[in-house]
């Protein structure tokens, strides 16, 4: 996983948590709807990141996979 990738989901979790908090969700599908837009708009700034670097955001590999190629 990416530095990226950590911050894009730190970034739909709080998005999430912020839209949760004006909306107040009542139901589970009122919750679900809420998760898809936080991960919209999560999705939408990874692809506006890949179209900026001509190169995927997302990784088959994870954090220890990384540091090691760095290696």
């Amino acid at each position: 996983m990416t530095n990226l990738e950590l911050v894009l989901n730190m970034l739909a979790e709080a998005t999430t948590t912020e839209i949760s908090k004006e909306k107040k969700p009542k139901t589970l599908e009122e919750n679900k709807k809420i998760a898809k837009q936080g991960g919209a708009i999560a999705g939408n700034t990874r692809k506006e990141i890949e179209a900026k670097t001509g190169k995927k955001v997302l990784s088959k590999l994870n954090a220890k996979q990384i540091a090691n190629k760095k290696s």
